[in-house]
Order: C-alpha cells, then structure tokens, then sequence
C-alpha cells in the first residue's frame, strides 16, 4: 500500500469511545506524510504532526459510532496549515552574484551574511547534530560533512571561503621544523588542502575565530597561520571586530582573517571598521529584543515572585559584594557544624554572619515573604557567581 492509499481504520463502541484513538491515527499518517515531503528534524517534524492531529480530532468527532477512517485526503491542507514547515526562509538565489563553501559551519553565521550579498551555497559542512538541524531548517542546504572525510575532488570551484575554524594548540609551533610538520593534524590544516588545491581554490578567504588565536602560544600559533596562507599564496590581513562595533548592543570581540589570492591583488590591505557611540546603540534597533512578545514566552507569576523576592534582599542587605550562595535556611540556624564537610561549614557560617550582620532588615523581608514558603528548595538559595568583587554602580 503506498502513501497515498494509506488509511487508519479504527472501530468505536458507544462503552469505549475516546478521542485519543481518532488522534493517534491522524498523529501517524500526518508523520508519515510529513517525513516524507519535508526535510525539517524529526522532532520538529513530530512536533507538527501531533499540532495537526489534535486540530483535525477536534474537527472531526464522529456523529454516529462504528468504523472511522483517517485517509491522507484529509490532510491535504497541511501545507496551508503551516507553511513555515515546507517553506525554507533563506533559499539559494536564482541569480547569485558569487560562490562560497561554509566550513565549520555552525547554525550559518556565515551563510547569512553571503546570502544577504546573494551568494550561493555549494558545499557545507558540520558535525554537530543540532547545527545541523538548524542549518538545514533555515537554508535546506545539508551539512552533515566531516571535512577530515571529504575528498579533494569532492570540493566544489567556489569564489569565496568561508570557516569559523576551532583553534587547536599547535604542539609543533615556533620550532620551526617546516610547513606541513606545523600544521598536520589541525583543522586548519583541512583548509589549507583546500587553499593548496589549484582546481578548487577560492579568490578570496574569510576565517573567524576567538580574539586569543593573536596572542595565543607566545603568538606562535598566529604566526604558524600567518605564515602558512602567505606560503600556499594569499595575502591576508587580520581584523578585530566586535558587533558592537556595527551597532548591535554585544561586546564579543572576534579575529577576522581576510585574505585574497595574490594574484589578484598583493598590495597592502586596508580595512576601515566603523565605530558606533555606546549611547546610540538599541537593543530594539539592532532587533535583539522584540518589543512587543508573544505572552507566551512571559516568565510565571511564580518566577517572577521568586526572582523580586531575592532582588529586595540583595537591595536591602548592608553588603554589596556576597561572595558566596545565600541559603535560607541558615539565617537562624544553631546546629553544630563539626560533622560538616569544611566547604560546607564555611558557607554555613557566612550564612549566619551575614544574618547577625542584617537582622532587623532580613527579619522583615522574611515575614513579608512568608518565610519562602511556598518556594522550592532550589529558589530558596540566591546562588552568587559574581564572584569576589563587582562593581556595583555598574
């Protein structure tokens, strides 16, 4: 029986009928049809079959009991449904103005900024599951490619490079014993074969990686790298970012190696970033922030009892700077703490010093809150990571 003759029968008596049986039917041929016409993850998958199930379950209450067919006929609407499910947000252009291969390729940081400049996609190439999953949910591009496992001849001729590398240590750095020696055994090794390949080599590279790969080893593995692109024939030039930089409230600061083939062009490379004034810059602007959410998405009236809860304390306490978790339950304690762990006993003893230190204060924020009943044990501890200092005025 194919896809299209599939059909679910169930049998109803007016002693056993329920609903839940019309809904799993419709929950299994709406899975089986879904898997099938769309490349969304499983779960997302499952996720809308069961949304779409209890919709027609709660259209279709039989009339009269006996023989109930669930046929594919009845979801032909799926698609209307939710369109978000079969629609990929950013699909390839029709007419790109370049090429590009995103290695390391992560959710696709990279691929958004390409395919804002209409860029095309060839190849890509992750191993994380859930990167996976979200890269193929947004671009319907599959990247689950090893890049230690893809052939040379296997790389498409693209224009542009791009790879969000992991920076390993470079045991080898700095003695030099030769190019290959340095680099072997690295994932930047993988775009090197790359780089090296004449048939597939891009015109121009973009890498990204962690502020610390400039001045990490002494600078060795920096120069390992530097020297490395320069050798297979690009000229290159590093830049430090950050968003804020581009107006996006984030400081993240990150290192950029841009380069282009030398014959191309082997002059001097000139990079202006913009600067933007802190006071301009707009968590709504930038997008970061919805202004007006879902409700949906809104903390519980209980999480947001527990967190003005600890806000007043932290407010009404004489100490600006804790130091170490605040457990309730030791304000009034008097047990002997001998047979404690010594970590343990520490915190216990600060916990009683901090009461004794705010008593008239802790006391009353106690009784307006009903001495945290009602709180889990968990929210009845105010966890401090701030660690020894902070500046409060911040």
């Amino acid at each position: 029986m194919n896809s299209a003759e599939s059909i679910y029968q169930i049998n109803h008596t007016p002693q056993n009928f329920n609903k839940q049986p019309m809904t799993d039917a419709f929950y299994k041929i709406t899975l089986d049809y879904i898997n099938k016409n769309s490349k969304k993850s499983p779960s997302t998958n499952a996720f809308y079959a069961r949304k779409y199930a209890d919709l027609k379950s709660k259209e279709r209450m039989p009339n009269s009991f006996g023989e109930l067919e669930v046929r594919e006929e009845n979801y032909f609407d799926l698609h209307a449904l939710f369109p978000e499910l079969f629609k990929i947000p950013f699909p390839q252009p029709k007419e790109p103005y370049f090429t590009f291969i995103d290695l390391f390729s992560g959710i696709g940081g990279f691929h958004q900024a390409m395919h804002q400049l209409n860029g095309k996609c060839l190849l890509s190439s992750e191993i994380d599951s859930f990167a996976i999953d979200t890269y193929l949910d947004n671009y319907g591009i599959d990247s689950n490619k090893d890049i230690t496992k893809i052939k040379d001849e296997d790389f498409p001729k693209h224009d542009v490079l791009c790879a969000g590398f992991p920076c390993q240590t470079f045991s080898k750095a700095g003695k030099q014993m030769g190019f290959t020696d340095q680099t072997k055994g690295t994932l930047f090794f993988e775009i090197v074969r790359i780089l090296k390949n004449e048939k597939i080599r891009p015109d121009y590279i973009i890498l990204e990686n962690v502020r610390n790969l400039l001045s990490h080893d002494n600078k060795n593995t920096w120069r390992v790298i530097k020297d490395t692109l320069d050798e297979v024939g690009y000229n290159c030039k590093e830049v430090l970012m950050s968003p804020h930089q581009l107006g996006v409230p984030q400081l993240r600061e990150r290192v950029y190696i841009l380069g282009v083939r030398k014959e191309i062009y082997d002059g001097k490379l000139e990079f202006n970033v913009p600067h933007v004034k802190k006071e301009s810059l707009d968590i709504y602007k930038a997008g970061i922030i919805d202004e007006h959410p879902d409700p949906k998405y809104k903390i519980s009236e209980h999480e947001e009892k527990v967190l003005n809860c600890w806000d007043e304390f932290y407010k009404g306490i004489k100490e600006t700077v804790i130091g170490f978790p605040i457990w309730f339950s030791e304000f009034r304690a008097t047990y002997d703490t001998d047979d404690l762990p010594e970590w343990k006993a520490d915190i216990c003893h600060k916990n009683r010093a901090l009461y004794k230190n705010n008593k008239k204060f802790i006391d009353s924020w106690a009784e307006k809150w009903n001495d945290l009943n009602g709180l889990t044990p968990t929210e009845r501890k105010f966890e401090w990571q701030a660690g020894e200092s902070i500046n409060f005025a911040a």
